[in-house]
């Protein structure tokens, strides 16, 4: 069995020299709208209810669509980047999503934009991996880690910056801004990337793993759709006899024959299992599922405290949110440079610890009905945290991998980290449920016992983060990303 191409076909490079640092600008364009994306959406929805005259299920659709197709095609638009070059793949992503954003914001039905922000999330699949599989390519082993501290700071901003954003846009000018505003950031980053991005990476030539895209698409969209949506159909009857427990069991099932078909498949796998062998990719996956399943379980809780017990209008609730954007955006450029001279698990490490800490604090808080500027604090302190995790932690997984399966690489760590977020989500939903049961008449107690479940979660991450190599630079290797950076025409950072 081959799990990693052996003779990948080079391309020739591009003539100019790259600026690396350019690159990295018009890739954190792409990210950012990415990132947006998943938040900007739960402000306007009762701007949406009226305007559209949906429900409340039609409009949660638009919200939960995006994640839902961003998150299934993401292994295989890694592996896509392998096969017929980064560059193409990103400016197609670019182009898809910057299309489906006019589209959302010139439907006229729920419908409609369900439909559009499905696509969108395809758009979005397509570019996230390249992100990733670029700045590992891009930037040499001793500057990778300040890189992806910047790429970092970029998700914590645009995560946050979101719900912001959202709230002024459709407070001043309507909810079809929140998508329309991505037409001219999009045309931007389409230009930029065209011009700035190094079309030289190789490709592998050999073919197409279908069947391993079947079982896997199939696979990850039953598990998602019966995990993310279970709570809306009270985990009982989706349609029919079809039921959500009999939904997420399928969608295990067929993981489990394309995890087989992988390991059997003679030809080029679509996700090479070889690289759970390695220490550096298999611990930095595990804990990017841990700290998406904190990070998504952290803000249902949150809201609900925010403007059920603490009186606050979604718009304070939004500006509340403002010190973990800020801190997480001031630790990951520092995260990055620091793992870029210490071993990165101690960093990563770091931030679980001061990210649990932070949730600790804001259940305390919750417990104690605490004002703003303890809650403040809390998040701040949590900011910190995934600051410096989030960089590092990437840097771990894909800094040690052959180039041409970078991509492959960076899809199923994506792929894994959205599963964790999914799976987070669900979860706290669950237990969030049972809390408000047990606790009618003390939401703050009840929010605070939820978020236990996240902290108890990064702890277990924790213990990941122990199991990561402390090596700062993997061995070198022939085809190794420093080794692609010296061969393709790009300019060394430093």
């Amino acid at each position: 069995m081959t799990d990693v191409a052996s003779n990948p076909t080079p391309r020739t490079t591009d003539s100019r020299t790259t600026n690396p640092w350019a690159a990295l600008a018009a890739l954190c364009v792409g990210f950012f709208l990415i990132m947006m994306d998943t938040t900007i959406v739960t402000v306007a929805i009762p701007g949406m209810l009226t305007s559209l005259d949906a429900d409340l299920n039609q409009i949660t659709w638009v919200h939960s669509v995006y994640l839902l197709t961003y998150a299934v095609p993401l292994l295989v638009a890694g592996r896509l980047g392998d096969r017929f070059g980064r560059k193409p793949v990103f400016l197609a992503g670019m182009a898809v999503f910057t299309a489906a954003s006019l589209w959302c914001g010139l439907s006229g039905t729920a419908g409609m934009l369900t439909a559009a922000r499905a696509v969108q999330g395809v758009g979005a699949a397509l570019m996230a991996p390249q992100t990733m599989a670029f700045v590992t390519t891009l930037f040499p082993p001793q500057r990778r880690g300040a890189a992806l501290g910047v790429w970092g700071a970029v998700a914590g901003l645009a995560t946050t910056a979101g719900p912001l954003l959202g709230g002024f846009l459709t407070g001043s000018a309507g909810w079809q801004w929140i998508f329309l505003i991505n037409v001219p950031i999009g045309l931007v980053g389409l230009a930029m990337s065209a011009r700035l991005l190094p079309g030289g990476q190789p490709r592998t030539s050999r073919r197409f793993d279908l069947l391993g895209t079947l079982l896997s698409g199939l696979g990850l969209f039953a598990l998602v759709f019966g995990l993310q949506n279970g709570q809306h159909y009270d985990w009982g009857t989706v349609v029919g006899p079809l039921d959500v427990a009999t939904v997420i069991a399928a969608g295990l099932v067929l993981l489990v024959l394309f995890l087989v078909w992988q390991r059997v498949n003679p030809r080029e796998p679509l996700m090479p299992l070889s690289l759970f062998g390695r220490r550096h990719f298999s611990s930095a996956a595990f804990a990017a599922a841990a700290i998406g399943f904190a990070v998504t379980g952290l803000y249902l809780p949150l809201t609900l405290f925010m403007q059920d017990v603490m009186d606050l209008t979604p718009q304070q609730a939004g500006l509340l949110m403002v010190p973990i954007a800020v801190s997480s955006g001031l630790a990951g450029p520092l995260a990055g440079t620091l793992s870029d001279r210490v071993p990165g698990k101690w960093v990563v490490l770091g931030g679980f610890l001061v990210f649990a800490a932070g949730l600790a604090l804001i259940v305390l808080a919750m417990d104690t009905h605490a004002g703003v500027w303890g809650t403040a604090g809390a998040l701040f302190l949590a900011g910190i945290g995934t600051g410096l995790a989030f960089a590092p932690m990437a840097n771990v997984a894909t800094g040690s991998l052959p180039v041409e399966v970078i991509g492959a690489g960076a899809g199923m760590y994506n792929s894994i980290r959205q599963v964790g977020c999914v799976i987070g989500a669900a979860a706290v939903g669950v237990l969030m449920q049972a809390q408000t049961a047990a606790h009618p008449a003390d939401l703050g107690r009840a929010a605070g016992n939820t978020l236990l479940l996240p902290v108890a979660v990064l702890l277990v991450g924790a213990l990941a983060c122990l199991v990561m190599p402390s090596g700062r630079t993997p061995e070198k290797k022939s085809g190794t990303p420093d080794r692609i950076s010296e061969n393709s025409g790009l300019q060394k950072v430093g």
